[in-house]
């Protein structure tokens, strides 16, 4: 999950500096690696042709692709209208699938390649590090090589499975070519936060001969499989990620319009319907209100999108690879939202904190779990304590766990 909810707090406030590294030669012996990225974690491009924009400085036609995601440029006062205007989708409740804003064009660039999702800013701001630190230690310490031995899978992060057929299948096609290409070791796929609930998607969809022959195993780095609650902050009131000069308000006009927003709410599977996770001035809702929730809040179509999403991987079947589970624990989480004004979801909440990695709660982070004793492979389980959503992914314990693993 952003890298995802929590991505764009965490860059602006880091340190920014600059970051180079050189590809070593490959070893023929090394278990090839696909990377796929979480909520946020794809670099975006845009091209406009819009027929009408927010303000009068904003564009509204490009003759080139630009950088959208991850922009920093895009993301100060006023200007963050432009941004969210093109970032945000358009939901059809007869078809049941999300479109773009008229006159936008969004792709992610370099598919296959590992620095597309090393870096959510093209231009590798020390700040915009994603994969970057986890992919150079794979590559000082253990001779891995870029695009050919670590490659990457970018995607649009604001969908769910159900409308990325495209993605899925290309998906499996790369892994399919990173098997061919390194005289056919089966691969490693590492995910982190909502990119292993795609992997895990993509896994329950794969017959086990597929399985036996291509994958050796998954390595699942904070992954929200019950949902978290913040999510339900950016549908209610939105959240700006930590970025004290983002409007929330205006960040929420493009973060509930996002399918995977709703596939990431909380699931009854992991929580119970005595729960309350919104507490409202007069009444509180649980994971059996969502309903009243996105009436209340004003925004039906939530609702449809989670119904849309929900049964994707709710049930958690087991993915029939060796799992290798890792998350934080210990951070500040939040476990549920507190709304005491009128028109309370134009307000933003006290929270309620509980046990986490910041941006999941940790029944969530467990949910790998379940998995033991479910399939013929090993489940093995490792908890980093103090380990955040996104820092988790230049942690010196988790690289030297992720180390140990790939030289068994």
């Amino acid at each position: 999950m952003k890298g995802v909810l929590s991505v764009a707090g965490c860059l602006i406030i880091c340190l920014l500096q600059r970051c180079e590294s050189a590809p070593t030669a490959a070893n023929k012996n090394l278990s090839p690696i696909v990377l796929v990225p979480g909520d946020g974690g794809s670099q975006f491009e845009a091209r406009l042709d819009k027929p009408t924009v927010q303000h009068i400085f904003c564009t509204h036609k490009t003759d080139n692709w630009y950088s959208l995601w991850l922009n920093l440029e895009l993301l100060g006062p006023y200007i963050l209208d432009c941004f969210v205007d093109n970032m945000k989708l358009n939901y059809d409740p007869v078809t049941r699938t999300s479109k773009n804003q008229p006159g936008v064009e969004i792709r992610q660039p370099g598919f296959g390649n590992s620095s597309s999702v090393e870096w959510l800013d093209s231009s590798q701001l020390g700040a915009t590090s994603y994969f970057y630190h986890i992919v150079e230690s794979l590559v000082k310490d253990l001779g891995y090589k870029r695009n050919i031995t670590v490659r990457g899978a970018p995607y649009d992060f604001r969908k769910a499975p159900n409308e990325m057929a495209d993605y899925l299948s290309a998906l499996k096609n790369l892994i399919e070519d990173t098997y061919t290409k390194n005289s056919e070791q089966p691969v490693v796929l590492m995910g982190h936060s909502m990119g292993n609930l795609y992997i895990l998607y993509l896994l329950n969809h794969q017959p086990q001969s597929w399985k036996d022959k291509y994958i050796r195993s998954f390595i699942s780095i904070a992954g929200p499989y019950g949902g978290a609650v913040k999510t339900l902050r950016l549908m209610a009131s939105g959240d700006n990620l930590g970025v004290f000069v983002v409007n929330p308000l205006t960040a929420r006009e493009q973060q509930r319009t996002m399918p995977s927003t709703s596939w990431l709410l909380p699931y009854d599977t992991f929580w119970t319907e005595d729960e309350i996770l919104v507490y409202g001035p007069d009444t509180n809702y649980t994971v059996k209100d969502y309903k009243r929730f996105f009436d209340d809040i004003e925004y039906p179509a939530g609702y449809s999108m989670r119904e849309d999403t929900e049964e994707l991987v709710k049930n958690l079947e087991a993915p029939g690879v060796e799992v290798h589970c890792i998350h934080g624990t210990g951070v500040i989480t939040p476990a549920a939202l507190s709304y005491s004004k009128s028109k309370w979801h134009d307000k933003q909440p006290d929270v309620i904190t509980g046990d986490g990695d910041g941006t999941v709660n940790v029944r969530s982070l467990q949910g790998c779990q379940r998995w033991i004793g479910k399939q013929k492979a090993d489940v093995f389980y490792h908890q980093v304590a103090g380990a955040e959503h996104l820092a988790i992914l230049s942690n010196d314990d988790v690289k030297a766990y992720i180390a140990t693993v790939l030289k068994r």
